[in-house]
């Protein structure tokens, strides 16, 4: 893992623990996140669009195993799912925004129960610049509500009822492979989310973009 990642989020974890460092483990979240957006954009200025839908390793375990714009629809679906559905207790961007007809996407879930060239078949079909905008619009919410999230908050559970509203909406498939999710994400407070989806599931994934493209340039 990359050290100076792995470091704000060591960081980040330890000062959200107390109610009197709360608030700068707040700002250490959001310089990591900015780190990460800023390697995100740069994929998009180095590389060729076929290259967001290569698998230079295909036959790897891992996350590095998948494509590079499978990664940025994974995570941001997971984060937009999460963010709005579960802690802000909105409506999704994806459907505020109508992004799944603008990135051409024939599913609104995230992506967990795709597998080997299902992975690269989906990948060509997304619209790379409308993917992006919908990166920067659920980057840009997520980090509004992390700005106004209390240390008290983090305490709060998810409801049975709220997880059943988030099962209604099929954003997270039956598949073996994705249907965990529910159960892995109902079962975290609020702080345990803010320290998955919004800040280690970023790295992990990030980390692997980056062996793709060093592999492909």
């Amino acid at each position: 893992m990359n050290r100076e990642w792995s470091e704000l989020n060591k960081t980040m974890q330890m000062q959200i623990k107390k109610e009197a460092t709360f608030q700068e483990g707040i700002v250490t979240l959001l310089t990591l996140r900015q780190k990460l957006t800023d390697e995100i954009f740069l994929l998009r200025r180095e590389l060729d669009t076929d290259d967001f839908s290569a698998r230079p390793f295909a036959s790897a375990d891992g996350y590095h195993s998948k494509t590079i714009a499978y990664s940025i629809w994974h995570v941001f679906r997971i984060e937009d799912i999460v963010a709005h559905t579960l802690i802000k207790g909105d409506e999704q961007i994806f459907f505020l925004g109508n992004y799944q007809k603008r990135i051409g996407s024939p599913i609104i879930t995230t992506g967990n129960e795709l597998v080997k060239e299902q992975i690269s078949d989906f990948s060509k079909q997304l619209n790379l610049d409308a993917l992006y905008q919908y990166m920067a619009a659920v980057n840009d919410s997520t980090n509004g509500i992390l700005k106004n999230i209390s240390f008290t908050d983090l305490k709060r559970k998810i409801k049975k009822e709220e997880k059943e509203y988030l099962r209604s909406l099929a954003v997270v498939s039956d598949d073996e492979n994705a249907h965990w999710l529910i159960d892995y994400w109902c079962g975290k407070d609020f702080r345990g989310l803010i320290q998955m989806p919004f800040s280690r599931h970023w790295i992990m994934h990030i980390e692997a973009c980056l062996r793709i493209k060093k592999k492909l340039l």
